[in-house]
């Protein structure tokens, strides 16, 4: 029997899912219980996102951590929409920000050191750390709060190759497994991206919350016309 659309995107998304969890554990606990990684909740206007933030990436998990368990994220904006790319918010200067006034250069004062791994790539509900460019930012260190999550487009075979091609020019190592080309044949993302920004969470619930904040109206400046906040809730 055929397998539905459906079918296949949960499959694949699932083995995803367990790839993430596997390479994120942190441990076990002093009763030899396996620690599991951190999620949050990002509360929006138009529904929740939940992310699992990968231990890979501890300075960017406990940064996010932080910096949500303060408040920090309260009533921010997604600033910077793109339909078929990603969602990008966490500047502080979005709150209660004026219409049409842009948006984009804020953070709380620090940058964080890249923690880019080959195997925390760009798949459709990433979350990965923004960043200033290559031209000021040589070192690729990330926002100390700006994040986006990847909602990207399917990719064929083809066009894969040659993006680990160009990858592996800088980094020789790095390789597609099976299961990420899957998903970005399946799902979708944004592999250009791939080791030139740090991914530290995955969504795990709410991919049609992203789907429908991509798509809202936006003005110039890739900022939505009627604003989205959201608020991040740490889970315990």
């Amino acid at each position: 029997m055929k397998k539905s659309q459906s079918q296949t995107f949960l499959g694949t998304f699932a083995i995803i899912l367990a790839s993430f969890f596997m390479m994120s554990a942190s441990g076990c606990d002093q009763n030899g219980q396996v620690n599991s990684p951190r999620k949050a909740i990002i509360h929006t206007d138009l529904g929740d996102i939940t992310v699992v933030l990968s231990d890979s990436t501890p300075e960017h998990r406990d940064n996010f951590i932080k910096l949500a368990e303060e408040g920090f994220y309260d009533n921010l904006l997604f600033h910077r929409v793109m339909q078929g790319f990603m969602v990008q918010g966490g500047d502080p200067k979005s709150l209660n920000a004026d219409s049409g006034m842009r948006l984009g250069s804020g953070g709380p004062g620090y940058t964080i050191e890249e923690e880019m791994r080959s195997d925390l790539v760009h798949i459709k509900g990433a979350l990965a750390a923004a960043r200033q460019p290559d031209n000021v930012n040589p070192e690729k260190d990330s926002s100390g709060s700006q994040f986006y999550i990847v909602q990207g487009k399917t990719w064929k075979p083809g066009e894969l190759m040659s993006l680990e091609r160009k990858i592996q020019a800088q980094f020789p190592d790095f390789a597609y497994t099976e299961e990420m080309k899957s998903s970005y044949s399946e799902i979708g993302g944004t592999p250009f991206l791939d080791m030139n920004y740090t991914v530290f969470g995955l969504v795990i619930d709410g991919l049609d919350i992203l789907d429908s904040i991509a798509a809202v109206k936006v003005a110039s400046g890739n900022r939505p016309v009627e604003d989205v906040k959201f608020t991040v809730e740490v889970l315990k």
